[in-house]
């Protein structure tokens, strides 16, 4: 009797020991064990009462129920948001679940999620990552009294977002009320600090606007175009002066049209730090691609400019000693100025051995480094050295007149390019010293430099021309020749050069590059004997801004190089175009002759044939426009008619891109357009160059030489590719 007491005792003991074992983990367990462990009749009562309990339950114990509502899987971004949301403030809504039964409907112990998939899948997130631990207690609600399948659409189905405008607010007052970082709110919210960002500006948007959002009056996209600045009275005035259209593009342009894009030459040169640190604010635009922002204040922005352009002619003029300099943001065309350009010198033997053992040394490492896919940081660390140097002792073989620097000067100015532009060497008409060239042997000259005219009379008052036959006899043979006679036997002279050079292509070549060259690079200077007029017409006037875009400036800067090497006196201009080699020559010449070429078309002109050939030239050069020039609302579409605007952005992309912006005003539309049209590289049909026959046919015969071999050697082959190229270049 007292062992079966002590076993009633024990059984007793161990029915409490697990009751309060299941109530320390759940309500909910807890029943399920006891309904478990009574008959039938009485678990049913126990679980009827057991519906709508609260309980905890391990998280491993919860599934997913197989008649939620929801087929679409959950998105990662709203996992972590409510992963994020769980970690800062738990669970603030509980989970509705239904116990699982096996195949003789008897409890397993798991339970289905009915309604909070999505927070379960959120702490296991967090077990993944070792936040939690897998058996960490959920607070759920057990449901067996409603249709499972019908409460988890209940759920998804009757409820309302919040108004996005209400998000943007309540973002926004995180931040300025609790001081909240853009990181802090976007930890307890499971979403990006650029996301977090997006909203405070969206909420910071003129109240005014969001209400008219709220109200429809505006769509997201328009309200993002408006956060590009905080500036609520210009905001307002935008958006009041909107018409019909209000495509988001138009609403960033009003709003930064007085502002500098921070792709700007201005922009560019000073940096976004600089000009910060000098009080200057930068408009960000943080739903576009906006490739830097707009900087607000114009005028600082030059100002910072020309100081930085001075600071920069300062340390020029200082180490070089010009007489002067001059700063500009803009190069100024048609300044007057004569320009002098430094002349070659000899090195001197210590820079002549230093430069030889730098070489010496680069091709040693060129030679050892040969075929490497990438180099150590010693060895390219060491040609960066290498190349320095060189470079260094280069710019010393060519060096100005002191001359020219104690009377000349440096236009420092601001480059398309967003750097500072140095060039040297002008020099002011007052500062020329010019010396007058010596008398022609037999011509007179006055005190004032001008030369006496036929018909004057000489010291004795006889007029020069009536001096009788017997004093001209009675000369002596050291006296000139008579003009007459001396015009008759150049004349002759004359004849036999023509002759003789229409013989001789090659020194052809010498007396016309010669005459091109004398006249291109030195001023008021009589040096050729052919009667070769080379005109170079201004481009400046015929298109605003040409002479600062990158295709000038590489004009120039040609110029300039064949500049430096011509020697200082003409006379000696031709022993220099006769001492170069044949492609020397030949480059010269071209230059030369690049300078006179015209296809500008005036409405005054009428030059068809010349403009014809100018088709030609551009077809023989294979002229491809589109590395010089760029379809934009400045340069064309805002130039031209609505039509032509609409059948170029057909042309260039497509018919239903044309006829969306068939509607838009001249404008909107050309803007538009450039949008549209700038990245496919489209011309008017003034720029285009039709493709040369010689480029197919060297493509084609460079195909056939790869395919096959031949029997002739590469000099010949590329002999007869050249003038294949030229002939059909000419025709």
């Amino acid at each position: 009797m007292a062992r079966t007491s002590k076993k009633a005792k024990a059984v007793t003991e161990t029915m409490a020991d697990q009751i309060a074992d299941a109530e320390a983990r759940s309500v909910g367990e807890a029943a399920t064990e006891i309904v478990g462990a009574l008959p039938a009749p009485e678990a049913e009562a126990v679980a009827v009462a057991a519906s709508g309990a609260t309980a905890f339950i391990p998280l491993n114990k919860l599934k997913k129920s197989p008649r939620n509502a929801r087929k679409t899987p959950h998105s990662p971004a709203i996992i972590e948001a409510l992963a994020a949301s769980i970690a800062v403030k738990g669970m603030l809504q509980n989970l509705v679940v239904e116990p699982e039964l096996d195949a003789a409907a008897e409890p397993t112990g798991s339970y289905f999620v009915t309604v909070g998939e999505g927070r379960r899948l959120a702490q296991l997130l967090r077990v993944k990552r070792k936040e939690i631990r897998k058996t960490e207690t959920v607070r759920c609600v057990i449901d067996t009294a409603n249709d499972p399948h019908e409460i988890s659409l209940d759920e998804n189905v009757t409820r309302e977002a919040m108004h996005p405008a209400d998000q943007f607010e309540a973002f926004r007052e995180l931040a300025e009320n609790r001081g909240w970082g853009a990181e802090d709110i976007a930890a307890r919210f499971g979403v990006t600090a650029h996301v977090v960002r997006q909203r405070l500006r969206l909420g910071a948007v003129s109240p005014n606007l969001l209400q008219v959002y709220r109200d429809g009056g505006l769509s997201l996209d328009q309200l993002m175009a408006f956060a590009i600045t905080g500036d609520h009275a210009r905001q307002e005035q935008v958006f009041a002066n909107l018409s019909y259209n209000r495509e988001p593009w138009i609403i960033r342009r009003d709003l930064t049209k007085a502002h500098i894009p921070a792709t700007d030459r201005r922009a560019i040169f000073i940096g976004p730090e600089e000009y910060t640190e000098a009080g200057g604010t930068i408009l960000r635009d943080l739903f576009t691609e906006d490739r830097g922002g707009f900087y607000e204040d114009a005028a600082l922005l030059d100002r910072l400019v020309i100081e930085k352009l001075e600071s920069t002619a300062a340390a020029v003029q200082a180490a070089e000693g010009w007489k002067w300099v001059s700063v500009h943001i803009d190069y100024p065309h048609g300044n007057g100025l004569r320009r002098a350009y430094p002349q070659p010198v000899e090195l001197s033997e210590e820079d002549a051995a230093a430069y030889a053992a730098a070489q010496e040394e680069y091709n040693r490492l060129s030679e050892e480094w040969d075929g490497a896919e990438q180099l150590p940081p010693e060895a390219d660390e060491r040609f960066g050295v290498l190349e320095a140097n060189m470079e260094r002792i280069d710019a010393l073989r060519h060096i100005y007149n002191p001359d020219d620097i104690a009377r000349g000067g440096v236009l420092v100015v601001l480059s398309h390019d967003g750097t500072a532009r140095i060039e040297r060497g002008f020099i002011h008409p007052e500062d020329e010293n010019w010396e007058p060239e010596e008398a022609t042997e037999g011509v007179r000259v006055n005190d004032d430099g001008g030369i006496i005219e036929d018909g004057a009379h000489d010291e004795d008052g006889n007029h020069i021309s009536a001096l009788d036959a017997e004093d001209e006899d009675a000369g002596d043979a050291g006296k000139p020749l008579s003009d007459l006679l001396v015009r008759d036997l150049t004349a002759h002279r004359t004849l036999g050069l023509r002759l003789a050079l229409g013989e001789q292509p090659d020194m052809a070549l010498l007396a016309v590059t010669h005459a091109l060259a004398a006249q291109s690079f030195y001023r008021g200077a009589e040096a050729a004997c052919l009667e070769i007029r080379p005109t170079s017409s201004t481009l400046a006037g015929h298109a605003d801004g040409i002479e600062d875009t990158a295709p000038a400036k590489a004009l120039a800067d040609r110029h300039a190089e064949w500049a430096a090497d011509m020697p200082c006196d003409v006379a000696d201009l031709w022993g220099f175009v006769v001492a170069l080699d044949q492609a020397s020559v030949l480059a010269l010449f071209a230059h030369c002759a690049s300078l006179t070429v015209n296809a500008v078309r005036l409405p005054w002109e009428r030059k068809p044939r010349a403009h014809e050939t100018a088709d030609r030239l551009a077809t023989g050069l294979a002229l491809d426009m589109t590395a010089h020039w760029t379809s934009t609302a400045r340069s064309y579409f805002g130039r031209v008619t609505k039509a032509h605007i609409v059948a170029a952005v057909r042309e260039a992309v497509s018919d239903e891109a044309a006829d969306r912006i068939t509607g838009l005003k001249k404008q909107p539309m050309a803007e538009a357009a450039e949008q549209l049209v700038v990245a496919t590289g489209w011309l008017p049909a003034l720029l285009r160059t039709e493709r040369p026959a010689w480029l197919d046919e060297l493509e084609a015969d460079a195909g056939a030489v790869m395919d096959a071999p031949t029997a002739a050697g590469p000099d010949d082959t590329g002999t007869a590719e050249h003038g294949a190229a030229f002939n059909h270049a000419a025709e």
